[in-house]
């Protein structure tokens, strides 16, 4: 998961400076494509950690709640 928010870390770097270097709409609009789908599967990269630690372990402290978990997934959709 750090190895894809990296990546779109890396890639909003581009985004910004093809954007202040005056860059073709197609490199700005591709590389904003690329930084939404990193972090995206980032985000379901997480939600399946919870789904999977929940059914694991479901007396934990942090444990979330099947409603929870289903907030969580449909904020990414």
């Amino acid at each position: 998961m750090l190895n894809r928010l990296r990546r779109a870390q890396g890639q909003l770097g581009a985004v910004i400076a093809a954007v202040e270097s005056g860059g073709s709409c197609k490199d700005v609009v591709t590389q904003l494509a690329a930084v939404s789908s990193a972090l995206d599967k980032a985000g379901f990269v997480i939600v399946s950690t919870a789904m999977r630690d929940c059914i694991d372990n479901p007396d934990t402290p942090n444990a979330l709640t099947v409603d929870e978990l289903e907030k969580l997934f449909l904020t990414l959709a």
